[in-house]
């Protein structure tokens, strides 16, 4: 199913709140600044909350940043078995060890 939604969200084997979600991330991605509040509206009639919108806009705008950053840097990428790797321990454990309480302050 990812390898259909990379190649074309529109044509995937995906719900239609999905395809609503990705066609609004799509507008995101391309023209940001014509962004409307009819965009939201049909985002939210598709079923999406604000905070999910809010929580994708944020993703995204991250990502951005971070593939310009990389590419105006000279970063290296990882090699794909790095991915692979990390894909199957975020799976397994998830992003914080058990028992983290991410609050470093404490340390």
């Amino acid at each position: 199913m990812v390898d259909a939604v990379l190649a074309d969200w529109r044509t995937a084997p995906i719900d239609d709140q999905h395809k609503a979600l990705f066609a609004f991330i799509e507008k995101m991605n391309r023209a940001s600044n014509r962004l409307t509040a009819d965009d939201l509206a049909e985002a939210r009639a598709a079923g999406w909350s604000d905070e999910a919108l809010y929580d994708a806009i944020t993703v995204c705008a991250l990502f951005n940043f971070y593939n310009k950053w990389i590419d105006a840097t000279g970063v290296s990428d990882m090699p794909a078995a790095a991915y692979e790797m990390s894909g199957e321990r975020l799976g397994m454990r998830g992003y914080a060890a058990s028992g983290e309480s991410g609050d470093r302050a404490e340390e």
